[in-house]
């Protein structure tokens, strides 16, 4: 579980404090940075390294080709990153309590593969899947149900059950019903892979491992050796990660996503001192608020001016798809993750399960839940790369996907060894990889180069997190 420890002199509980937060209501801004400072002397780094690592990417980068930093470039790398990243996601909770998730990628091609059949076929699953496949998937999401309900997974067990009602009901082709049907199915993987790894005890890199290999087989079942399943036809699917929005609904979401960071964070703060709690100094606040306001205004800006390549003949302006869609998740889980019960249970467990376990937590719940999150997740991110392509063919999920999400994770510093990350940690490093694919790939080199540069750098990020925890040790 998290540590309680209290600061010499103080009385108040270090572990209530984060970022540049260790101070009371008194203590100067010069202090809090000091302090802030000597937490990374002892090891609490967070996703400082990769920050940096992106930093040195984007300038190594742009010195060696003049087309990294065009405003289109830019553009086309949150999009291509964007599936990878979501998955990525979905893997953090599961790292936290020191899993693994190694079906995540296989799962997400179940996803995508289930959502484009149903969109070709008209909704006719049956005639498609056969019948065995058919009644066997329907029966897996009954199942799941059931364990859902076992395992009081409430939400869990209504997303399951969405499946056989959508496959049973014969919905015709509808690009709301196909993305549905993907997560839910998503959620079906998640159900039966958790209560495996929860209830039965098997190691969850054993299962999940078989059930890459399961899940990948389903998938050349359902599509087929070599095939492909053009989804290009359904301008909402494929407009997921390739659409933009309008001007104007680009500077509604900064006003929302900025705006509503910025009147969250001083609300909460100016709360805080009225109230003679332990807060942050004000001044770093405001620096936070205006920071992300500035940034924010920014990247709004230059994703409104138009960056097509060929400007006369066509323009192509607006914030894609993919950023409110990663901002919604992101929102939304650090929300869960830090702010609900369920997200301090998932701490407690990451951080020792034994002592979760005495103080009342119900571990076995929050083993379970970890992986419908994920695999539920994970379907979005099929969504994505789904759109990103325009298709889904026999190996989607497959190959690298499931690596370069974990490796997101990681080299966003979320560790390994569970009990430390942010969810945070998935969106940056799924931008340190995708800067690196993407910058490598417009000098020129091909896959090989590609992936040796993204193994040496998931190698320093895990180096990072092992030498950093046993300095954190030291230092305790």
């Amino acid at each position: 579980m998290t540590e309680t420890s209290t600061k010499p002199g103080s009385g108040q509980p270090a572990a209530a404090i984060s970022d540049f937060g260790i101070d009371t209501t008194s203590r100067s801004t010069r202090e809090a940075i000091g302090d802030y400072f000597g937490r990374l002397r002892g090891g609490e780094l967070g996703a400082l390294p990769a920050l940096l690592g992106l930093l040195v990417l984007g300038v190594v980068f742009a010195g060696l080709s003049d087309s990294f930093f065009t405003l289109n470039n830019i553009a086309n790398l949150f999009s291509q990153g964007a599936g990878q990243t979501i998955i990525a996601m979905g893997i953090v909770p599961v790292l936290l309590l020191g899993e693994i998730d190694l079906s995540a990628g296989t799962a997400s091609g179940v996803a995508a593969s289930v959502m484009a059949l149903h969109f070709t076929q008209n909704g006719n699953l049956l005639g498609n899947f056969g019948s065995t496949v058919f009644y066997g998937f329907i029966a897996a999401s009954i199942v799941a149900v059931a364990l859902a309900v076992w395992m009081r997974v409430w939400i869990a067990a209504v997303l399951s059950l969405v499946v056989p009602v959508i496959m049973l009901a014969g919905f015709t082709a509808n690009p709301w019903v196909e993305i549905v049907l993907a997560v839910c199915a998503g959620t079906v993987i998640g159900s039966l892979t958790g209560t495996i790894v929860a209830k039965v005890g098997i190691p969850s890199f054993v299962v999940t491992l078989a059930l890459f290999i399961g899940w990948y087989g389903l998938v050349l079942q359902l599509v087929g050796e070599g095939g492909t399943i053009s989804i290009r036809q359904s301008n909402v699917l494929y407009q997921v990660a390739n659409g933009n929005l309008s001007v104007l609904a680009g500077w509604l979401l900064f006003v929302l996503a900025a705006g509503g960071y910025a009147v969250v964070v001083l609300s909460r703060h100016f709360g805080r001192l009225r109230r003679g709690l332990v807060a942050q100094p004000t001044a770093i606040v405001l620096a936070k608020a205006a920071a992300v306001l500035v940034l924010g205004a920014v990247a709004t800006h230059l994703f409104n001016v138009n960056r097509s390549p060929n400007p006369d003949l066509t323009t192509i302006t607006g914030v894609p798809y993919v950023v409110p869609i990663v901002l919604a998740l992101l929102v939304a889980g650090t929300f869960v993750l830090d702010r609900t019960r369920y997200g301090r249970h998932v701490y407690a467990v990451g951080g020792n399960k034994e002592a979760a376990r005495r103080a009342g937590v119900k571990v076995d719940k929050i083993r379970m839940s970890v992986f419908v999150i994920c695999s539920s997740v994970a379907a979005i991110g099929a969504i994505v790369y789904s759109s990103k392509v325009g298709a889904v063919d026999g190996n989607s999920g497959g190959g690298n996907t499931l690596l370069f999400a974990v490796g997101a994770a990681v080299i966003g510093g979320t560790s390994l060894f569970g009990g430390r990350g942010r969810l945070r940690d998935a969106v940056i490093g799924g931008l340190v990889l995708a800067t690196v694919q993407n910058g490598l790939g417009l000098l020129g080199f091909q896959a090989a180069t590609v992936n040796i540069v993204t193994c040496l750098v998931l190698l320093v990020a895990a180096a990072v997190d092992a030498l950093s925890r046993r300095r954190a040790a030291v230092a305790r």
